[in-house]
């Protein structure tokens, strides 16, 4: 008896099987992966934060923000559903997936920070339409840009304090961290005992 082989999944079957289902899942090396779920109340206001104030700031221009609902293709067999994103491309409605996503956000948590900082990372540097990428940490004002310079290779550059801003010339706009942060009670960073 032949067995059959295992085929990974097109984006349009992904897609189509996603829209049934009751929690989200990405799609991984051709083959759907589930998310976490259960998210703090930190996390979660941290993400709404993220959402108002980019809706608020790119009113008015042809990008738009989503959620973790949106997804970002990252190549055949691999789809991401970033925390929140910028896509600044053809609006589909009936669509599943950023046309032109120029910003991914993701809000770090115990469980996926190393995932998200490594491997997520080198999948989002890889998309030649994103400019921002940000690491946001929940427990305290900081966040991690990936932005591209002028020549489109990647650098980071860490912003820390309630008082500080994000400046995110590509979108024409700078997310200051006190409405990131806002209503979040968020501690000073962790200092070196020496």
């Amino acid at each position: 008896m032949a067995q059959s082989a295992v085929r990974p999944w097109t984006h349009a079957e992904f897609f189509a099987w996603q829209e049934r289902q009751e929690v989200r899942y990405e799609l991984v090396s051709g083959f759907p992966l589930r998310m976490m779920a259960g998210a703090s109340n930190r996390h979660d206001a941290i993400v709404g934060n993220l959402i108002a104030e980019l809706r608020n700031r790119l009113r008015g221009t042809p990008c738009r923000q989503f959620t973790a609902d949106g997804a970002v293709v990252i190549r055949p067999g691999q789809i991401r559903r970033p925390d929140v994103g910028v896509d600044c491309g053809r609006s589909d409605p009936e669509g599943h997936s950023a046309t032109e996503p120029r910003l991914v956000v993701e809000v770090l948590s115990p469980s996926t920070r190393d995932f998200d900082t490594f491997e997520k990372l080198a999948e989002y540097k890889s998309l030649d339409s994103l400019d921002a990428i940000l690491f946001v940490e929940p427990n305290r004002a900081e966040v991690a840009i990936w932005r591209r310079a002028d020549d489109r290779s990647w650098v980071r550059q860490l912003v820390e304090g309630l008082d500080a801003v994000i400046p995110l010339p590509t979108l024409a706009i700078v997310l200051p961290l006190a409405e990131i942060y806002d209503r979040v009670e968020v501690g000073p960073r962790p200092s070196l005992v020496g």
